[in-house]
């Protein structure tokens, strides 16, 4: 995950195709410079609007007034929560008895410490992203919350080891070049190390910031120290030092079938241990791969990708193995609908319809 630049203030908040309009009312949700929009705030997701603005060619109203309109209507969001170096994470395969996968992703959608829950076409009904604060604090969660609610036949868990690439580093490659140069620092591989254990609980202030934050992650800074009780000079400190310690992580997304990208696929794979860092690193820098991640078990590499369709899967994995030809394929999983993506809740058409705020099992 990766840190945003030091350049905030009040507001601080390659070729993309314009989706068509089926299934929306005979109007496409997004025009070409709402997409551009979405990804100029994915390269610096809480700049002022003016800078948003001049990347785009346009007034930094006529680019909050889009944006407004995009929130509003759930299409795109800013959000916030723990980089990724504070916790324990992992991925873990819920299989269900028939009829009863309804209940438990409502279930799981539910719960402040799974952060993504998706429905899947596979060998597993149901995918749980989870955050725990230490390895024994996930294993009696996994074990007891999610292996105890009714209908779920078994758990398999995945535990995330280092992460190369997640959402918050995917682009939607919509702005040209200039623009894109004027908002994207250079980047650079940055492979992370997941915890076994949080080293410290963030005190409550950053709390408060992080909880306001993973509802709006564009919110100024005086609307910032209403929401948490502080003040806007101490709600500006606190958070600059998180930013700067890269101990707070932000994120633009959307609606992603909307815009066109109506396939996700879930890979499993194996790749000799000596391969796996650079594997993870090329694969972070491909357009579609959303998620690149080491993890525990012989499939020792998780890579999501948001593909133009089912028609999209084989050329993708002609070239995987191309480009990779020590990677091995163990599972392809497609997701049928998230019901949740960092702890946005989101329809079937992948609006968001609501937030469940990041809190850590207590178990």
């Amino acid at each position: 995950m990766t840190g945003i630049p030091g350049e905030l203030q009040e507001n601080i908040s390659g070729g993309a195709t314009v989706p068509d309009s089926r299934g929306t009312g005979g109007a496409a949700p997004f025009s070409e410079l709402d997409l551009a929009l979405v990804d100029a705030l994915q390269a610096a997701p809480r700049a002022p609007w003016s800078r948003i603005g001049r990347a785009l060619g346009v007034d930094a109203t006529t680019a909050a007034r889009r944006w407004e309109r995009l929130r509003a209507g759930g299409l795109a969001w800013v959000s916030a929560y723990d980089s990724a170096k504070a916790t324990t994470v992992a991925y873990v395969e819920v299989r269900c008895r028939p009829r009863a996968v309804e209940s438990a992703g409502a279930a799981l959608t539910d719960m402040p410490w799974v952060f993504s829950v998706d429905e899947t076409a596979g060998e597993f009904d149901l995918l749980a992203s989870v955050v725990a604060a230490d390895l024994p604090s996930l294993g009696r969660s996994v074990h007891s919350l999610i292996g105890g609610l009714r209908g779920v036949r078994s758990t398999r868990t995945r535990l995330g080891i280092t992460l190369y690439s997640e959402g918050g580093d995917w682009r939607m490659r919509a702005m040209e070049p200039s623009g894109d140069a004027e908002l994207s620092a250079p980047r650079t591989s940055h492979p992370t190390p997941y915890s076994a254990h949080m080293h410290h609980r963030p005190p409550p202030e950053d709390q408060a910031l992080l909880e306001a934050l993973g509802r709006d992650g564009r919110l100024g800074y005086t609307d910032l120290g209403t929401a948490t009780g502080m003040s806007e000079h101490t709600a500006r400190r606190r958070l600059q030092r998180m930013i700067r310690d890269r101990d707070i992580t932000f994120r633009c997304d959307l609606a992603h079938p909307l815009a066109g990208l109506s396939t996700v696929v879930l890979y499993r794979t194996a790749v000799p241990h000596t391969h796996l860092e650079a594997t993870g690193n090329a694969l972070a820098r491909r357009e579609e791969v959303r998620l690149a991640v080491s993890v525990s078990g012989s499939d020792n590499l998780l890579v999501m990708v948001w593909l133009r369709g089912l028609h999209a899967i084989d050329p993708f994995e002609a070239h995987l193995a191309e480009r990779f030809p020590h990677l091995k394929v163990s599972d392809r999983t497609v997701f049928l609908h998230t019901r949740k993506r960092m702890g946005r809740l989101l329809d079937t058409t992948g609006r968001a319809i609501g937030h469940v705020p990041f809190s850590l099992p207590q178990v």
